[in-house]
């Protein structure tokens, strides 16, 4: 587990949008994320720890309505890498998809028929960092 990094440590760490989603549970705007469209190999990263959530190989563009706006995965790179929790807020029964090494919000996970393992990762670009794959 990554040391947990004090409110005002984050605030400096973090820009205000990714404050607002990862530490206040926030959600960017559809079709605002830098990752959205973005189909670079490598892997995508925490934007506060830094730990290793999503491959670019589980990266797919959802026909799911609704889910859209966000980057898509079907599945995360460990199976130890987020932490699932019941979401009721707003009305809505979700599960929220969290980085398990600091704790940080990425988004949500819904069932999905059009991702290869059923499950689609809804996830915020700003939550996220991205590795390229070395070029060889």
């Amino acid at each position: 587990m990554a040391k947990k990094l004090s409110d005002e440590e984050l605030k400096k760490k973090l820009t205000p949008e990714q404050y607002q989603v990862l530490v206040e549970k926030g959600t960017e705007p559809p079709f605002s994320g830098k990752y959205l469209n973005h189909n670079d190999k490598g892997m995508y990263t925490c934007a506060i720890c830094g730990a290793e959530l999503f491959s670019s190989d589980t990266k797919y563009d959802s026909a799911t309505p609704g889910l859209i706006g966000w980057p898509s995965f079907s599945d995360v790179a460990k199976s130890d890498a987020v932490e699932l929790k019941e979401d009721n807020s707003w009305g809505m029964r979700r599960i929220e998809v969290n980085c398990k090494n600091c704790g940080g919000h990425l988004g949500h996970v819904f069932d999905a028929e059009d991702s290869s393992t059923g499950k689609h990762y809804c996830i915020n670009s700003c939550a996220l960092d991205f590795s390229p794959k070395n070029k060889k």
